[in-house]
């Protein structure tokens, strides 16, 4: 009788324990497994937006994920666990897809995530798998349950925003912060570097938070900081997307942090090193398998003038380095794709037409295209 009351109450400690992952699992919930590719996910952290008709100091309105990013970080796990962090400071001057010239961090704002997707892809060159949008409570939230984070402050931080309900006072040197001091150490931009200075505090914090998390003595804290960062997330991450994320974590991840090469433009502005990023990304970021290092071919068979330039200049927007076009006589009412990488390019091409040409490819090139009489005039 005693031990079946001590297996019961062992059991609703578990339950409760683990209850607060519940909605997470639901949604999200999957086995880890075998990824065969890396996955690359866009973290952004969203501003709340505040009535505007509310007297000083107000709460923030509910949130709808639909406001500027204050925080942007491309990470990229790959299947042994290597994890890779590229930091985009929210300044970021670029042609936004769709929009126009602007800051990288309005582009949530101006179309969603899949504008801000999109201004990322553009930026890096990477293709993006997900997207996790988080709210402004995600850090507070996740670092009270993950019991705290240690780290160094490097000065005095002071700052008080009374409209912002935020109120920063932390002392430098190695200390132990909780949800609400994270939120300001990582907020904190009164110091003279502005967003730089912001992302390296991002960097400082993200290595102390993994460092936490691996600690096996935190293991029965997972349930509570899964379902404190479900309940402060909105994300398109698919079963199978988690599945391989689970799978690579559990190889004892390893982390490296990046900042997307730049420097200081007017205005407040980062101006991206187009030359560095590509760089950056070709040797930390890049499937090993992605044909965009390599030579593509594009030849017109019996396509409209103008469709092997037009799809060359939309294969190097997406990162492509080595596009080389040329022409043949001959007929094809088919558009076909050969070479190992075959499949890859023409999803990059998103077409709607032509189909895998599974035979040899004789062009010498890595990927060969031959644009058929199926592609329409006018195509991008």
């Amino acid at each position: 009788m005693r031990f079946g009351v001590v297996v019961l109450v062992a059991l609703a400690g578990l339950v409760a324990l683990c209850s607060p992952a519940v909605p997470a699992l639901v949604q999200y919930g999957a086995l880890p497994r075998p990824a065969d590719a890396p996955v690359t996910v866009l973290l952004a952290g969203v501003t709340p937006r505040y009535p505007p008709s509310a007297v000083w100091p107000y709460p923030a309105a509910p949130e709808e994920y639909d406001y500027i990013t204050d925080t942007l970080i491309l990470a990229q796990m790959r299947p042994d666990g290597t994890t890779h962090l590229l930091s985009l400071p929210r300044d970021t001057w670029l042609n936004i897809p769709q929009w126009g010239f602007g800051k990288i961090n309005g582009a949530n704002s101006h179309g969603g995530p899949s504008l801000l997707v999109g201004a990322v892809e553009r930026l890096t060159g990477l293709k993006v798998d997900a997207y996790a949008l988080l709210s402004l409570h995600a850090v507070r939230s996740m670092t009270d349950a993950a019991g705290g984070v240690t780290l160094d402050v490097p000065k005095r931080m002071k700052y008080d925003d009374t409209a912002g309900n935020l109120h920063i006072d932390l002392q430098p040197g190695r200390q132990h912060l909780n949800g609400q001091q994270a939120e300001g150490f990582l907020r904190f931009r009164n110091d003279g570097l502005g967003d730089i200075g912001r992302v390296a505090r991002q960097q400082t914090f993200l290595t102390a938070f993994v460092s936490t998390l691996k600690h096996p003595v935190n293991v029965w804290r997972w349930p509570a900081l899964v379902g404190a960062l479900n309940s402060n997330v909105k994300s398109n991450l698919s079963r199978a997307q988690v599945g391989a994320l689970l799978g690579g974590a559990l190889q004892g991840p390893t982390v490296a942090l990046h900042t997307l090469p730049g420097t200081p433009g007017g205005g407040g502005t980062w101006i991206a090193n187009d030359q560095g990023v590509r760089a950056l990304i070709t040797e930390h970021f890049r499937d090993p398998r992605d044909p965009r290092a390599q030579t593509i071919a594009v030849i017109n068979v019996a396509a409209p003038n103008g469709s092997a330039r037009r799809l060359k200049a939309k294969l190097e927007g997406l990162g492509y380095q080595d596009v080389r076009i040329s022409s043949a006589l001959g007929e094809a009412a088919t558009t076909t794709v050969s070479g190992a990488a075959a499949a890859w390019v023409r999803r990059d091409m998103d077409m709607g037409y032509g189909q895998i040409d599974a035979g040899p490819d004789l062009s010498g090139a890595a990927v060969t295209v031959r644009l058929g009489s199926d592609t329409p005039a006018g195509d991008d």
